[in-house]
């Protein structure tokens, strides 16, 4: 079975070892372009000084007993607390190694989310060995980007941002990053395909915006975060995923392109949060079987076919309506899924664009003025580390039992101010679904809560939670969201 690998190293898995030397080597370099070995020799050493190694790290949190082994569960969460024995105070372990890109000579980085999700401690070791504490500035997990900091001296490395909508397929890139954990790693290979939905491909549900560069240059688990750049050494892209049938190096590799960095970045430092468009509409792309289905016009022959206007958008605003097939926001292309959101995430909430669509065979053209994913157009602040303000974990096998259930999530802790709490939900109350979706664990809660987030709708943004209270009660909530 095909899988989608996001390239971050376990601290605790079996050591391997791999033959990861790229056979997409330039012996034939097109002397019309006036490209040479040389080149891939300066774009190398112009960035491999500018890509770090990301450490991650958090301390195991004890369980009660629950009469049972569970590997992968001691393996994030701690082993079981032994009662009566007196045990160590847990120490700090690694969780994962990534890799990171100097963005600015003050100690700016971009990373990819997934690096430094649940650490507590980040650690960032330069390409001439200098170790830093780095902070976390920001993160996105809709993008899957996440901005840190280190304080250094300013004779920091930085590789310069390039324009990754300026990249033609067929075009060399070089990837540098820590494969497996050996830093200052360089491949080479082609741009083989612009804006590619990885979700569409493999047929997973994904939770967040995907538009992404595919390459054939070798990435393996650790290259996550690491830099895609082209032969001028310039920052294109950020790796973040492979596509294989085995978790390592198949040929499709995956970075998201510095259309998409540069704006997550520039609202990461400057609003802590990125200040999301929501155009407001529920769309498909356009195909012949939908054409004849709908009865439509044979030109366009691809687009987004709009399925849904929501109340009080940008979308209504500008006069949008269902069956209209958008072919362009700004000029920028959106025959796909991948264009149309690559091409929303260019804006902030109160910017304006052009919209080029077609109804009834007809071409015409409007102006939207973006809003945010409440239906305004003021500035989104960070969330903390909690929105819910709750604590969420996963029941243990005695509860199970005794409730007669598979497994759940245990509610407890509810702040006044949680949007728990206002809808009614109690301490003790154990979580079974999530919008109609079997949950045993609190990483699946997690990632249904994440994926509601991140979906395009700007309003009714709800979690309906179904559930059981320890005496038994059956009880359903529905708690309303927002950004």
């Amino acid at each position: 079975m095909r899988k989608v690998t996001y390239m971050i190293t376990a601290a605790m898995s079996g050591l391997a070892i791999i033959a990861c030397a790229n056979t997409t080597a330039p012996e034939e370099v097109s002397a019309s372009r006036g490209i040479s070995r040389d080149d891939f020799v300066q774009a190398a050493e112009s960035t491999v000084n500018g890509v770090v190694s990301v450490k991650s790290f958090a301390t195991p949190q004890a369980q009660p007993q629950r009469g049972y082994s569970d590997p992968f569960f001691e393996y994030f969460f701690g082993a079981p607390r032994q009662p009566q024995q007196p045990r160590e105070q847990p120490r700090q372990r690694q969780l994962g190694l990534g890799s990171g890109v100097i963005i600015s000579d003050d100690g700016y980085i971009v990373t990819n989310n997934h690096v430094i999700e649940h650490a507590e401690r980040l650690e960032v070791t330069l390409n001439d060995n200098r170790n830093y504490t780095a902070t976390v500035v920001g993160a996105d997990p809709v993008t899957d980007l996440a901005l840190i900091k280190i304080e250094a001296p300013g004779d920091l490395h930085v590789i310069p941002m390039g324009d990754s909508e300026a990249l033609h397929v067929g075009e060399w890139v070089l990837a540098v990053g820590n494969p497996f954990g050996f830093t200052s790693t360089v491949t080479s290979g082609i741009v083989s395909a612009k804006a590619r939905n990885i979700s569409i491909t493999t047929g997973t549900r994904g939770n967040g915006i995907e538009s992404y560069i595919q390459t054939d240059a070798a990435l393996n688990s650790g290259n996550s975060g690491g830099a895609l750049v082209n032969l001028d050494g310039e920052l294109v892209g950020i790796n973040t995923a492979i596509y294989s049938q085995t978790g390592t190096y198949a040929g499709c590799s995956f970075a998201i392109p510095t259309s998409i960095v540069s704006k997550v970045v520039s609202d990461l430092k400057e609003y802590g949060t990125v200040q999301r468009a929501f155009l407001g509409i529920s769309f498909v792309e356009l195909t012949p079987e939908l054409i004849e289905a709908e009865k439509l016009a044979s030109e366009p022959a691809a687009g987004i076919y709009v399925a849904d206007v929501q109340d009080r958008s940008a979308a209504m605003e500008a006069g949008l309506a269902k069956g209209d097939i958008i072919t362009a926001i700004d000029e920028r292309p959106t025959r796909t899924t991948a264009q149309m959101q690559e091409a929303v995430t260019h804006f902030s909430p109160g910017e304006s664009a052009s919209i080029t669509y077609w109804r009834d065979g007809k071409k015409m053209q409007t102006r939207a003025v973006f809003r945010n994913s409440r239906g305004g157009v003021e500035v989104t602040r960070p969330q903390g580390d909690n929105p819910l303000a709750a604590k969420f974990e996963s029941i243990d096998a005695d509860t199970a039992r005794r409730l007669e259930i598979r497994g759940g999530v245990a509610v407890s802790e509810i702040s006044s101010d949680s949007p728990l709490a206002a809808a009614g939900v109690r301490d003790g109350f154990v979580i079974l679904a999530v919008n109609g979706q079997r949950i045993s664990d609190a990483d699946e809660f997690m990632s249904i809560y994440r994926a509601i987030l991140a979906s395009g709708a700007i309003h009714d943004k709800v979690l309906f939670l179904s559930g059981i209270y320890p005496d038994g009660k059956v009880s359903h909530y529905a708690v309303p969201l927002s950004e």
